[in-house]
């Protein structure tokens, strides 16, 4: 039997309040569940003690079970120091933008890596003869001297 750490939702209509439940992971949602260790209140503020009640001691003994928690109540045990928190991954496909803006894109920086060099060559240029026209005043100075 698979068991799973979830919240199972109650309260009125646009009213949530969820109960953290130890269930099998066939059950449904909202139906049998093993154990409540907990409940969850979204519409009271976010530092009011009400919001949030979880049985630590319990919810580790589930884990230890093998028990494995939802991504919302593994923000929560994280949070309460029980877990790790869970890593989030940095690129994945469905945030990237299609191949084709992808190749715009790519085309764009080309464009502006390109017009860089432009810029510094153009003011290599300019930085050399003025970097040798010191030099040749100071050998007519000398010269003349």
């Amino acid at each position: 039997m698979s068991l799973k750490i979830r919240m199972s939702r109650g309260g009125a209509k646009k009213r949530p309040f969820y109960r953290i439940v130890v269930a099998d992971s066939r059950a449904p949602r909202d139906g049998r569940f093993i154990e409540k260790i907990g409940f969850h209140n979204p519409m009271v503020d976010r530092d009011h003690e009400e919001r949030l009640k979880l049985d630590l001691d319990r919810a580790r003994h589930w884990l230890s079970v093998g028990a494995k928690p939802s991504p919302r109540v593994h923000r929560f045990l994280a949070e309460a120091g029980v877990l790790e928190k869970a890593a989030i991954p940095e690129q994945t496909k469905k945030n990237l933008p299609k191949a084709k803006e992808q190749e715009r894109i790519r085309e764009r920086e080309e464009k502006a890596r390109e017009a860089a060099e432009a810029a510094a060559a153009a003011e290599a240029e300019a930085a050399a003869p003025a970097e040798e026209a010191p030099a040749e005043e100071a050998a007519s100075e000398e010269a003349s001297a």
